[in-house]
């Protein structure tokens, strides 16, 4: 039997869009002489769909949309991923679907029977469990038919517990099947891959059986799905698989078992840039944005949130704004005109001194007596921000904001500033992982000036203004945020670990958790890693612990 690995990046809530991919793959793989196309998670309806699950008319719409695919299966079979309603008179009403249809009807249908509820994933919202799970025949072959987290159940290598007492491969493997079959919606994380790989591999092993694994592809909001559908032997020898971050298919025959082999991108700078040119395009493409608008400051992070969008849009749809105050270093202005001309962007100059001026001769008389802090600092950024949205608003350009995950753990960034913004691009990025991603691009030539990598980092806000005057080196604050942030150790626990004074670490434990009402009001930003602040992420604000 010849199966095809279908990728494709649907659209949340377009069903009629969905639908036409989704028949147009099946017309296109007929022709081409396969027996069985396998399509991601929930493609009907794209995924997350999140709330919109509540709305009943998006469920018969995918009901419908169903129906029509079923009718465009003669000669061929597929697996599609939808919603299907539980007739049951308990639970929330719904089943997370995979429906094999075959010869212009609906064969059988499976239902997700792990159903997840940590870090970006709330299904039990509106997921009910799959009461049981059954094999089903295809072409003379037993199916195992599994939705994601349903492969995900059993001790990894690190010793962590299982999630849960149902163990759905286990049932299918006692079943006689030939094949376990895996739909998925499995987000992108950096250093994911391997865990992934491993879970597919042990999978394989336990049942003896190849392991057929269609991931979804996109971006939608702030998750980012990278592909990487495979085929995995019970040996651990990987038959087929498609590429990540693009739409692709694979064929595998199950007689020689052999199929398609694409590269896939391995460094982590390179996965890293290609997750988040991935993540921006298709924010951009399913917002409806036609061009996109950020402050170009001459520091690195502003220069990498240029390149991505660049590599991502193109260069059309990418404009630079310079906002100069008197503390702008002429070695910054320098190094913002020579980004926007590597990168061949529209690039204008807009002066802030003299509304910055104005709102302090209004605060004049309130300010009166006091030092030049923070305050003063901060109406910098907000009139940048009221620059950049009233752009925004002119011309109907996405604002990208440009701070990284460093900054916003530790709030060093101005809420209703350089905070503002319709995307944070880098939000889930530390600072050194940003130098990282500037010498990957800058591999074959200077994109990014070298002096923008060089010079210290600084907000200049004030005069000779460093980072370091308010943050430890972030070579040295990125690892504590890593270990507090995405591994959850205690401050004693990263103290020892890491081989810092406790006190030094309750501090930055401390400046942490007491921002968390800023980050609570930012930009909606591209998760990769492990934990990143955001859907994720739920904090509460008025709290006392751990520090």
């Amino acid at each position: 039997m010849k199966i095809c690995l279908s990728q494709i990046n649907t659209i949340v809530g377009d069903i009629e869009y969905n639908t036409q991919r989704i028949i147009d793959e099946i017309e296109t793989t007929r022709k081409a002489g396969v027996d069985l196309i396998i399509f991601s998670e929930m493609t009907i309806v794209g995924y997350p769909p999140r709330d919109l699950l509540l709305h009943n008319k998006l469920i018969n719409d995918n009901l419908a949309a169903l129906e029509r695919i079923a009718a465009q299966t003669i000669g061929i079979g597929a697996i599609i991923g939808c919603v299907v309603r539980n007739p049951a008179p308990v639970g929330k009403g719904l089943f997370n679907a995979a429906v094999l249809c075959a010869d212009g009807g609906i064969v059988s249908r499976h239902y997700k029977t792990l159903i997840p509820a940590y870090d970006v994933f709330d299904e039990p919202r509106y997921f009910d469990p799959a009461p049981s799970v059954q094999k089903t025949a295809f072409k003379g072959l037993n199916l195992g038919i599994t939705i994601c987290e349903d492969i995900w159940n059993f001790p990894a290598p690190d010793g962590n517990r299982r999630l849960y007492k149902i163990d759905p491969v286990k049932e299918l493997s006692t079943q006689g099947i030939d094949i376990l079959i895996n739909i998925s919606a499995s987000p992108f994380t950096l250093g994911k891959r391997p865990i992934r790989e491993y879970v597919m591999r042990e999978t394989a092993r336990r049942c003896g059986v190849p392991v057929v694994h269609v991931n979804h592809i996109g971006g939608n909001d702030s998750i980012i799905f990278d592909g990487w559908s495979i085929v995995i032997q019970p040996d651990g020898q990987i038959s087929a698989n498609t590429c990540d971050f693009a739409e692709d298919r694979v064929i595998y025959d199950t007689e020689t078992k052999k199929g398609n082999i694409r590269p896939a991108t391995q460094k982590i700078p390179e996965r890293l840039l290609e997750a988040l040119k991935c993540g921006l395009s298709d924010y951009v493409r399913k917002c409806g944005f036609k061009k996109t608008a950020l402050g170009l400051s001459g520091g690195v992070d502003s220069a990498i949130v240029a390149v991505i969008a660049v590599e991502a849009l193109g260069r059309d749809r990418v404009v630079g704004v310079s906002m100069p105050s008197q503390f702008t270093s002429q070695e910054s202005l320098d190094d913002a005109a020579a980004l926007a001309k590597n990168l061949g962007i529209e690039y204008i100059t807009i002066p802030i001194e003299k509304p910055t001026e104005s709102f302090l001769e209004l605060l004049k008389p309130q300010f009166k007596g006091t030092p030049f802090n923070e305050a003063e600092e901060n109406i910098q950024a907000r009139v940048r921000a009221t620059i950049l949205m009233a752009l925004s608003n002119k011309f109907g350009w996405l604002v990208l904001s440009t701070g990284n995950k460093s900054e916003l753990a530790m709030g060093y960034c101005t809420l209703y500033g350089d905070m503002s913004g319709g995307l944070a691009v880098i939000s889930d990025v530390p600072k050194t992982l940003i130098y990282e991603l500037c010498e990957w691009i800058n591999r074959e030539s200077e994109i990014i000036p070298r002096s923008t990598i060089e010079k210290p980092p600084s907000a200049e806000l004030r005069p000779n203004q460093k980072d370091t005057d308010s943050l430890p080196p972030y070579d040295i604050l990125d690892p504590i945020i890593r270990e507090y942030v995405e591994e959850h150790r205690s401050v004693e626990e990263i103290a020892a670990r890491l081989g810092h004074d406790l006190r030094f670490v309750q501090g930055i434990v401390r400046t942490i958790s007491r921002n968390e009402y800023k980050r609570r009001q930012a930009a909606p930003g591209f998760k990769v890693t492990s934990r990143a602040f955001g859907e994720g992420w739920r904090m509460p604000i008025a709290a006392s612990w751990g520090k």
